[in-house]
């Protein structure tokens, strides 16, 4: 190895031995040769495994240096040396040999050896580099919490510069009072003590803070923030002497629970993954995710239900073991928030829609047993049974379960509040699932005993056109795809021309493949007991006034059901999605983009076009004002509004084209 000295001199070194690092030394040393023979011991780690291991050196400089930069955000390693005599390191040699060729306990020895080299340092000083934080890192993790989920930090560093780093990316805030749990801490008083003092303290507003048991954010000015470190953390996950499994675990996440943010420093990897399991198997059972860059971020990575990897200049290790691989933290922000919440509220559709519509679908078939004398004569025909899931109601809802957006990308990424309306897995309860379930109960007996009573009606079977089993099953079957693929349009948010394609597409498809199926006879048919049925339906007035009325009645529960919880309990979605389409409905067609983005836009009337010199009226945003081009009595004018101070400015001038 070659290294350039201060004097511009090249200097020479020969690796002899390698003592790599590993966490829970946390230090890596080298043996080297000069060039003059000298044998050096190289030593470079973390303030808290150097400095105990030091005898001579400024030490007590160095120390304090490397506290300041630490409270200043800066990661710090220390560097130290030993010489050795030819006779030492023959002895370290021996003692490294063994310990390699060793075939039981092999890192164990391995261990053990680093610790007897590794001793009797002299301090040469420290390093510390600025790790700044990427773009946008504070932003996004500001949203999370908005969004209702809790943001801990699991990190290697020191807790100085972990609490600085914290500060910066906003996980702690000014008004965050930060409780410690440390080794320092512990030495003064019991475990017990301290854990008991730190739950006594946020646990006495528990009764007048109103605090969300999510984020941990509460209405009040007052928040927590616990700061934990590595030996803290083990002395909390080890079992008591009585054998006890809960521990002071219970304890431990009861505070944390009543915290804004949790730091976690000085943490070991597996140390990151006890902290995952922890929560992933408290009583509140929450999905955990983990994100991290580096290859010591792995074990966290794959510990949590979802792991998210950061290419970077950390390697690739965290991304090959992740189920996601993002560039850059920013990006955790849309994919959680926008992406996450479409794809949930699409596949909590998909699941209950695929059971309402085979509800619908097979219930009739069960109450027609009661009424066929328990013959298992089917009700609809080996066609529709057939193709009902495979062609007439699966592509709307695939197209719903691949498209929909409730809520616009821009809303749900300006406002992070409308993620919490999913959690919890709120769309995915019992109480949603059993509301579907008894929805389908009911369009079914809907579809069923109204075509029963329907044919029972003598004005409609008088003619003799209304009269066999294959029409009753045809009527049924009918309403029936009507009926599915109009509840999903009626949940559709989305409108594309694909959806519309799809949708009244699929309706049309069943029209044409009911006259073709039962207008043509078939010659690879043995039998055709559809042949003109369904044509002969069609031919009655009372059959279509039938089937519009039936159709009626199956939506209109669920529409009643959606303009009452809308209108009476509204969620913060629904309210966003009113409040989109008053604007749009405000918005003129002169209205220049940058005026929609502006959260504080509401217009009491559209843009009309008038008769004075000016044909337009526009609207716009910037730098925090709200600027408005309207007519004037001379000619134009340009006026600034104040939204919030309720004034204007005006000034001359012409208005721009758009």
């Amino acid at each position: 190895m070659e290294i350039l000295n201060p004097k511009n001199d090249i200097e020479r070194f020969e690796l002899l031995e390698m003592l790599s690092f590993d966490s829970v030394r946390r230090r890596m040393s080298v043996i080297v040769r000069s060039v003059a023979g000298d044998i050096f011991l190289f030593c470079k780690g973390a303030d808290s495994s150097i400095f105990p291991r030091v005898t001579e050196g400024k030490i007590d400089q160095i120390r304090s240096r490397v506290e300041r930069n630490a409270v200043e955000g800066l990661r710090t390693l220390c560097v130290a040396y030993k010489k050795f005599t030819r006779k030492e390191y023959d002895s370290v040699c021996k003692l490294l040999q063994n310990a390699k060729l060793a075939l039981h306990d092999r890192e164990k020895k391995l261990a053990e050896a680093y610790e007897q080299i590794e001793k009797d340092l002299i301090l040469l000083g420290a390093t510390a580099v600025e790790d700044q934080l990427q773009e946008k890192a504070a932003d996004t993790i500001e949203a999370l919490q908005k969004a209702g989920i809790k943001v801990w930090v699991l990190t290697g560093d020191k807790m100085e510069t972990a609490a600085a780093t914290c500060y910066a990316c906003k996980l702690f805030r000014r008004n965050t009072q930060l409780l410690e749990l440390t080794t320092k801490k512990i030495e003064e008083q019991s475990l017990h003590d301290v854990l008991f003092d730190l739950s006594k303290t946020v646990l006495k507003h528990s009764g007048s803070l109103t605090r969300d048991n999510f984020s941990g954010l509460s209405t009040d000015m007052q928040d927590y923030g616990l700061i934990i470190d590595g030996a803290a953390l083990s002395l909390i996950m080890k079992p008591r002497e009585d054998g006890s499994s809960g521990n002071y675990r219970e304890r431990f996440l009861e505070i944390c629970r009543n915290c804004s943010a949790v730091l976690c420093c000085r943490m070991a990897p597996l140390q990151k993954a006890q902290i995952v399991k922890l929560i992933k198997l408290s009583k509140e059972h929450p999905i955990t995710l983990a994100i991290g860059d580096g290859a010591n971020d792995v074990s966290m990575i794959l510990e949590a239900h979802v792991g998210i990897g950061i290419t970077g200049k950390e390697g690739r290790q965290a991304a090959r073991n992740s189920d996601y691989a993002i560039p850059k933290f920013k990006h955790l922000k849309k994919m959680l928030l926008v992406h996450g919440h479409f794809y949930y509220v699409r596949i909590s559709e998909l699941v209950q829609y695929f059971f309402y519509k085979n509800v619908c679908f097979i219930f009739p078939q069960f109450l027609y047993q009661f009424f066929c004398g328990f013959s298992q004569q089917p009700l609809y025909d080996t066609a529709y049974l057939t193709l009902y899931n495979i062609s007439f109601t699966s592509l709307p809802i695939l197209l719903y379960s691949l498209m929909e957006q409730h809520v616009s990308t821009e809303m749900l990424k300006r406002e992070p509040s409308l993620y919490r309306d999913i959690t919890k897995n709120a769309l995915l309860r019992w109480r949603v699932f059993i509301y579907w379930t008894f929805l389908g109960l009911f369009d079914a007996v809907v579809f069923f005993f109204g075509a029963y009573f329907l044919f029972d009606n003598t004005t409609v079977t008088s003619n003799g056109q209304m009269f066999g089993n294959w029409t009753f099953g045809t009527l049924v079957f009918t309403v029936l795809v009507f009926t599915v693929t109009l509840k999903l349009a009626l949940d559709t948010h989305y409108w594309t021309w694909i959806n519309h394609f799809v949708i009244w597409g699929s309706l049309l498809f069943y029209i044409i493949f009911s006259l073709l199926w039962g207008g043509i006879i078939w010659p690879f048919l043995n039998y055709q007991r559809m042949y003109y049925v369904f044509m002969q339906m069609l031919s009655s007035g009372p059959a279509w006034l039938g089937i519009i009325l039936l159709i009626t009645v199956s939506l209109l529960p669920d529409v009643l059901k959606k303009v009452l919880c809308r209108q009476l309990w509204p969620t913060a979605t629904e309210r966003t999605q009113i409040m989109s389409r008053h604007c749009w409905d405000h918005i003129s067609e002169f209205t220049p983009l940058a005026s929609l983005k502006n959260p504080k836009y509401r217009s009491n009337s559209p843009a009309r076009r008038s008769n004075s010199h000016s044909k337009k009226r526009m609207f716009t945003h910037w730098r925090g004002n709200d600027y408005s081009i309207l007519p004037s009595i001379f000619g134009y004018s340009n006026n600034r509004c104040n939204s919030s101070a309720r004034y204007c400015y005006s000034g001359s001038g012409l208005e721009t084209s758009v």
